[in-house]
């Protein structure tokens, strides 16, 4: 499981990010490459959000050669609930905004948990079977149908 508690800022790596003046928790050594923090709109009782330390673009922009940075991003925000005693991890959504239903450009996963107790607002924010939102699953599977592009 990733250490947590080393505190850093998202702007070294990011530049003009909106994400880049956002405090986060940085994994350890064996995944730097991955940042989770709390939601600022939270939309369950446990709300985070899983982001590249350095810049992607939103999940429209991604290929095939994304798919395990995309796993990645699901198995850190499944860390971060379990180390925050979330232990049903069949109510838990893991998900993205599909543009141009994004409010930031930066490739962020939502975990929220549990499911069950999320507001009706926040229902219809992370609705599944939407156009505005995508669940991991399923955008691992279409990044899977798509070439490679490196």
């Amino acid at each position: 499981m990733a250490a947590w508690g080393r505190l850093t800022r998202l702007y070294s790596y990011c530049g003009p990010c909106p994400l880049g003046s956002v405090l986060i928790n940085v994994s350890s050594s064996q995944d730097e490459d991955l940042s989770c923090f709390r939601d600022i709109k939270p939309g369950a009782p446990h709300h985070y959000l899983v982001v590249p330390t350095k810049h992607v673009g939103n999940c429209k922009s991604l290929g095939k050669e994304h798919v395990p940075l995309v796993e990645r991003m699901v198995e850190t925000g499944k860390e971060i609930l379990q180390k925050n005693n979330v232990t049903d991890l069949s109510d838990v959504r893991f998900g993205f905004h599909w543009p141009p239903f994004c409010s930031v450009s930066h490739l962020h996963l939502h975990v929220l948990a549990p499911a069950s107790r999320m507001s009706l607002m926040s229902r219809l924010f992370y609705r599944l079977h939407s156009y505005w939102f995508i669940t991991a699953d399923q955008l691992i599977e279409l990044l899977n149908s798509k070439e490679e592009t490196k």
